[in-house]
């Protein structure tokens, strides 16, 4: 089975952000490469952190309303000082979040929830920029088609992985929805198929109605 990495779903030619590079110029960098957020780079060219649309923001949201109707909005320390931030290594958010080439979509994802980032600048084993992938990027395995899904499945999921157990088992794919039918031997084989079928890239969900011939599911009580 072979799961697409973050190096195949990357973008490799990344804009970024020298520490240095003044607000104004970041502001055009953006607007120029029509895009929200870039990493911010040493001279080695390792992500220290990533400054976006919304770091910049702070700038004029931390600013008094000429009109007097909106009042300013208090600001923890550490939010003003990205507000008064002249620099690109002052207004980051920081340190960068990275992710490796090597990586599945579900190891990159995972990290972008729990971070709640939208983005992850991918480094090599020195920590040097190799590219960003996006979330934009990982939903691209959900574009794969139902005939490619529904190949793997039956090549690599039951034909190599499950063998002759699972031989008698049907599969069919509708925009990514998986639909098992058919049978096996033994009831306990029936979740490790599902759980199988799910883990390959571009399924939405796993579903069906796989008949047994023998329940396993609970021990006898011979065996307790």
């Amino acid at each position: 089975m072979h799961h697409r990495t973050v190096a195949e779903l990357m973008t490799r030619d990344v804009v970024r952000a020298r520490r240095d590079m003044p607000f104004k110029e970041i502001v055009k960098l953006l607007a120029d490469n029509d895009v929200t957020a870039v990493p911010v780079v040493d001279e080695l060219d390792r992500p220290m952190g990533v400054v976006s649309e919304a770091d910049l923001l702070r700038k004029s949201s931390a600013q008094a309303d000429p009109s007097g109707r909106t009042p300013i909005p208090h600001l923890e320390a550490w939010e003003r000082a990205k507000a008064e931030g002249a620099r690109a290594e002052e207004l980051m958010s920081a340190p960068a979040v990275c992710a490796r080439p090597d990586w599945t979509v579900v190891e990159a994802a995972r990290l972008m929830a729990v971070q709640n980032v939208k983005r992850l600048p991918v480094v090599d084993e020195t920590d040097r920029l190799r590219g960003i992938v996006s979330r934009g990027d990982l939903l691209r395995v959900f574009l794969r088609h139902d005939d490619a899904i529904r190949d793997e499945i039956t090549g690599d999921v039951l034909q190599r992985t499950m063998g002759r157990v699972a031989a008698e088992v049907t599969v069919e794919v509708r925009e990514g929805r998986v639909s098992l039918g058919g049978s096996v031997e033994a009831k306990s084989l029936i979740p490790v198929i599902e759980r199988l079928c799910r883990s390959v890239d571009g399924v939405v969900s796993v579903s069906g109605d796989i008949r047994y011939g023998t329940d396993d599911s609970r021990s006898s009580p011979a065996d307790s």
